[in-house]
């Protein structure tokens, strides 16, 4: 299953953007913008949205029974395998929903539900520092252009995680 690609220059959130086109009904699809100014991640928190990373989110139908955890699952290990393809270092999970590059955080996720005309929605942003990584007390971040050997291609990590979607969106449906 293909998606469509909506590119935007500058979003509040691309979850939200997201969540507007389901009420429109637009089924599927990813939003892409180059910037988001009230970006959002886990139990409210900010997700800092520094020009040149990476924003996304991917929305499409779901089986009604999927459990949550099977969820977070499946997104989790989407986005770690592409960013693995670009690192050797150590990835690690911080569960719910982080990921991390030698204990550092790289990327987040934040997975809603929608609901609509009695159909599952599930709607997955995704951030990923490529070239810059925001400073914040409370947790060390990092970028992966620290980490590889040659200079991460947005566009070609967009299109890798979009292509990893559309291979197993079936794993959704089950």
């Amino acid at each position: 299953m293909k998606f469509k690609k909506f590119s935007f220059k500058k979003v509040g959130s691309t979850n939200n953007t997201a969540i507007r086109f389901i009420k429109k009904g637009i089924k599927k699809g990813i939003i892409l913008s180059e910037t988001q100014t009230k970006g959002r991640g886990q139990r409210g928190n900010i997700w800092y949205s520094k020009k040149g990373n990476l924003f996304m989110t991917v929305f499409f139908e779901i089986n009604k029974k999927l459990s949550l955890n099977r969820i977070i699952n499946l997104n989790i290990m989407i986005v770690k395998n592409v960013i693995a393809k670009i690192t050797n270092s150590l990835i690690s999970i911080k569960k719910p929903n982080d990921i991390l590059i030698n204990k550092k955080k790289v990327s987040g996720i934040l997975q809603e539900i929608i609901f609509m005309n009695n159909k599952k929605y599930l709607v997955v942003g995704i951030g990923i520092n490529i070239i810059n990584s925001p400073a914040i007390i409370k947790y060390e971040t990092t970028f992966l252009n620290n980490y590889s050997k040659k200079k991460v291609n947005k566009s070609k990590l967009f299109y890798e995680i979009k292509k990893n979607y559309e291979k197993k969106i079936n794993y959704f449906k089950i």
